[in-house]
């Protein structure tokens, strides 16, 4: 491997491969060095040790076969001349041997690496373009048959050339973490003129050519070179992927045709198309390309853990129906794929729905990955009606600690300004990491498909893989008894016209029924009760504890809001004292103490 030699003055002046300019550097180097020396009295010591005057050679490096001599010392010179300021440097060198990273800031570096990266990229695209679509075609084409559209019965590319148009790269940035690797983020902008043709049959036996015209694309991709080697190119593979779809838009049209004339044709091929690139490079997913011999598959996608997700309830939905109300149900997914996407029981005609329902999701990334959550509005027959949807990043999770969380409803998730109030959902979160010292103990056994809260809530362990190799299936049933103290509210809204209320608390177990309630506290909108309230609780990991508060009137009682509170949290602490916000109240807050004494059952199914 090539290495660096430093020669001194002499050596340069007797060199047969140096230019005249590189000389003239050289010696406007060396005077201004004496010239500093002199005026200032500098000791040698404090630019080398070197007793011959190395402080008065200039370092040159140049790549040659023999080995590194008196490093020390020439490195010191080196220190030397990079104590240096600018302005210095600027007195001694003129323009034209000025080193242009130097002269340059951060941005006119960025504008000229984009400028290099994009000047070369426009030379060999038709190289590109050549081996990239078939590339494409290689790799896309069985996952269109994979997200093929029910209505349609077969779907291929007939054409596929990616055009004269070159990709723009737009910005670059790397990115530093401690593994064994360089991580590099390029955003791109496209605009191309591509020649995309689908070969779309339908059930009815309709052969249609649809061209995908008019594509924008913006993203961010992000190449990993990994493992750094000392063997050239210096690492063992690259893995490619886009890291984030900032736009992707394009239009669809029937050679020939009208593609509106099939309805649902469209709509169907325009989400194929989203999730077929969903699937095939959005990070976390990546294509590994070996560079070196080697094993690498470590660098493969690989899940990190499980995220339990309780689907709580929704308060405040936008009404989408003309008449009555909305039949909202919810789809959550880390990654949009069908299979991936797990999706909610219909709560009809309510606004407020409860669906306390209990997903899983199989997570790669906690640093990038987000879950997701549309809510919907069902229509029967007719296609569904968003509501709004919501996301929140699993960096913000601690493993093994619930979260529970209320997430503001917006229109679309790339738009981060959004006014308009679409109602709020209430999840509760549980991040589960594989073979990872998190305070979990030992996994409970694979052949029972329990979920990962299940298994913690039975012995206190987490899975340590994902993949379960038998079907039996062990149904955990949280027995126990719920001790609930109801301490006291604050800043309850007046109920009478004297501006007081005489409030008081009716507490329920929504799987039985059970209730019990507090006594009344009289003109009272800070009211205190600490009154405690045992329930027999059968499925304790599938109920809920509903809060109501009530306004005593002599000729009956004024409803003035509620809390909804799922039993994860006190069945995995054991205990906890919080305050929560009265829902359908302009203000309150509930003061409550929750004790669990468990007595856990199983139930093979």
């Amino acid at each position: 491997m090539n290495s660096y030699t430093f020669m001194g003055l002499d050596d340069v002046e007797e060199g047969e491969e140096i230019s005249s300019r590189k000389k003239t550097f050289i010696k406007r180097v060396i005077a201004y060095i004496k010239t500093r020396r002199q005026a200032t009295q500098v000791s040698r010591n404090n630019i080398t040790r070197d007793r011959a005057g190395a402080h008065e050679r200039l370092v040159a490096a140049y790549f040659t076969e023999s080995p590194i001599e008196s490093f020390d010392y020439k490195a010191n010179i080196v220190a030397a001349f990079a104590r240096m300021s600018r302005e210095d440097s600027q007195k001694l060198l003129a323009p034209e041997y000025y080193p242009s990273w130097v002269v340059f800031s951060q941005r006119q570096k960025l504008s000229i690496i984009l400028t290099w990266l994009n000047s070369h990229l426009t030379k060999i695209w038709p190289h590109v373009n050549e081996a990239a679509s078939e590339l494409i075609k290689a790799n896309v084409t069985p996952v269109l048959e994979q997200y093929r559209p029910i209505v349609l019965s077969s779907l291929t590319f007939s054409k596929l050339t990616l055009g004269t148009v070159a990709p723009q790269f737009t910005g670059v940035s790397v990115i530093e973490d401690k593994s064994d690797g360089i991580t590099l983020e390029l955003e791109m902008n496209w605009d191309g003129n591509p020649d995309i043709v689908l070969d779309v049959k339908t059930r009815l036996g309709v052969g249609l050519p649809v061209q995908v015209k008019d594509i924008g694309f913006t993203g961010v991709f992000r190449l990993i070179f990994k493992p750094l080697v000392n063997e050239f190119p210096c690492f063992g593979a690259v893995s490619f992927s886009l890291r984030q779809k900032k736009k992707m838009d394009f239009t669809l049209k029937v050679v020939g045709g009208d593609i509106s004339a099939i309805p649902g044709v469209a709509d169907a091929l325009e989400s194929t198309i989203h999730d077929a690139v969903e699937d095939s490079i959005t990070w976390p997913v990546r294509k590994v390309i070996p560079i070196l011999p080697g094993d690498y598959s470590d660098l493969e996608l690989k899940p990190m853990g499980t995220l339990e997700v309780k689907l709580v309830q929704a308060h405040g939905l936008t009404n989408k129906d003309l008449i009555g109300k909305s039949d909202p149900f919810a789809k959550l997914y880390i990654r949009p794929l069908r299979s991936r996407t797990k999706t909610s029981k219909v709560i009809a005609n309510d606004l407020n729905p409860v669906w306390n329902e209990h997903f899983e999701f199989v997570v790669e990334d906690t640093s990038t990955q987000h879950l997701t959550v549309k809510i919907y509005d069902d229509d029967g027959l007719q296609a569904s009606e968003l509501i709004g949807c919501a996301q929140v990043k699993l960096s913000e999770l601690d493993p093994g600690k619930v979260k529970d969380v209320w997430l503001k409803l917006v229109k679309d998730l790339e738009i981060h300004r959004d006014n308009k109030d679409r109602g709020k959902v209430q999840l509760e979160l549980l991040y589960c990491p594989y073979g990872v010292g998190n305070g979990f103990e030992k996994p409970f056994r694979s052949n029972l498909t329990m979920t990962s809260l299940e298994r913690i809530l039975k012995n206190g362990s987490s899975a340590e893989d994902g993949y379960l190799t038998d079907t039996k299936k062990r149904t955990v049933i949280i027995r126990g008894v719920l001790s609930v103290t109801v301490i006291s509210a604050e800043d309850l809204p007046p109920a009478d016209l004297m501006g007081k209320a005489d409030p008081f608390v009716v507490l329920t177990m929504k799987k039985s029924g059970t209730r019990n309630k507090t006594r009344v506290v009289y003109e009272n909108l800070n009211p205190i009760w600490n009154q405690t309230f045992d329930f027999v609780v059968e499925d304790g990991l599938h109920d809920m504890l509903i809060a109501e508060v009530w306004d005593h009137d002599t000729f009956g009682k004024d409803f003035m809001g509620k809390c909804i509170l799922t039993l994860t949290r006190v069945i995995l602490e054991g205990e906890y004292k919080d305050s929560f916000q009265v829902d359908g109240t302009k203000s309150g807050k509930l003061t409550l103490n929750l004790k669990w004494l468990a007595q856990p059952l199983y139930r093979n199914s």
